[in-house]
């Protein structure tokens, strides 16, 4: 049971930022900032009421139903209303325990998805082009903008490496259940038996850091020049625009060298050290706060196989939530991407929920 206090702290907030936004005098930063809280609080504003309301309700309904003037019929009508109000406030109070969850701050960020070829050799490759496919589908579905920071090329046309900004709203939250181990099954274009080979992808989905979320001291930076190459180690420009930024006391390293422009490489590279800083700060945070990982679905753990696609049977299979979608074609296609983050994020609320004091 939510204590009432709680719900009336968001009703009156509601209130407040109603009376605060009709006098319109903000800087449009605080503006935007305070329109959205107000926005959210608008979408509990009723359960919050109703929930509030069910304990007089009750109390009219049970003097109804144990005044033994009233006729039978009217006490059966307030017992049917009774139940009717129950179930009303059951529903309230689970959306009200979702609202009331701890938020978090990363899920409004922007993020940096980075997509690596794992085990399968050249077929890996060619499965990293369909994930990279499949996500600027649904990135287009969603109007988000999509920035590609890095693209490593394979000799059968995929990719061993692709590595992209999403910028829009709320992309953490969405995207964030994508991180980990994702699989193939399919029959190879090379394959002259017909035999189905597995093959896997791994999926890093970091929240985009700004330059306030993560110090970067230029003593702690070792930072090489070099000439850019491209497959088979042939040169892409002629001047010394790569970069390569060591983090000395993490030991990351970034290599850029898709611009021609040393700066704009530079640049590039500091962002995704920035990010890859953040996001193990952040899961060495999560990792202490909880003790076992594997009750959070959006955990961001790499190593964990999460998803397989299976070609030949036509269907992807989301492995924490246990959910099967028959419809492979279109999932690729990001047109019911949405069915599969909608059950994962359920599924997030409910562990939560279960772990909620």
């Amino acid at each position: 049971m939510i204590p009432a206090d709680k719900v009336k702290k968001i009703i009156e907030r509601y209130n407040f930022l109603e009376k605060e936004l009709s006098t319109g005098k903000f800087d449009s930063k605080l503006f935007a900032k305070k329109s959205k809280e107000y926005s959210d609080l608008k979408n509990i504003i009723n359960p919050a009421k109703e929930y509030l309301n069910f304990e007089k309700n009750k109390k009219d309904l049970n003097n109804l139903i144990n005044d033994k003037n009233n006729d039978k019929e009217m006490i059966v009508m307030a017992q049917k209303e009774l139940e009717a109000a129950e179930t009303s406030r059951n529903i309230y109070e689970k959306k009200l325990k979702i609202f009331l969850l701890p938020k978090d701050r990363d899920d409004e960020k922007n993020s940096i998805v980075e997509i690596r070829a794992g085990t399968g050799g050249l077929e890996a490759t060619l499965f990293v082009a369909d994930l990279f496919r499949m996500y600027e589908k649904v990135c287009s579905k969603k109007k988000w903008a999509i920035e590609i920071i890095n693209i490593s090329k394979s000799e059968a046309g995929g990719f061993k490496e692709v590595i992209f900004s999403v910028k829009g709203n709320n992309i953490y939250s969405y995207l964030k259940y994508e991180s980990g181990v994702h699989r193939v099954q399919r029959v190879p274009t090379t394959e002259t038996q017909g035999r189905v080979h597995t093959s896997a992808a791994t999926v890093a989905i970091l929240p985009e850091a700004e330059e306030v979320d993560v110090k970067i001291n230029d003593s702690d930076l070792r930072i090489d020049v070099f000439r850019s190459s491209g497959p088979g180690g042939q040169s892409v420009n002629t001047t010394d625009s790569a970069v390569r930024i060591t983090h000395v006391p993490s030991g990351i390293v970034v290599t850029q060298q898709d611009e021609k422009s040393q700066h704009k490489n530079k640049a590039k590279a500091l962002k995704i050290l920035r990010a890859r800083l953040y996001e193990a700060e952040r899961l060495k945070k999560e990792k202490e706060r909880s003790t076992d990982r594997k009750n959070q679905i959006g955990s961001g753990d790499r190593s964990e196989r999460i998803r397989t696609y299976n070609f030949p049977q036509g269907r992807v299979t989301d492995h924490r939530i246990n959910l099967t979608l028959h419809k492979l074609d279109e999932f690729l296609k990001g047109e019911i991407h949405e069915e599969m983050n909608e059950n994962l994020r359920l599924k997030d609320q409910d562990l939560k929920l279960k772990n909620l004091t």
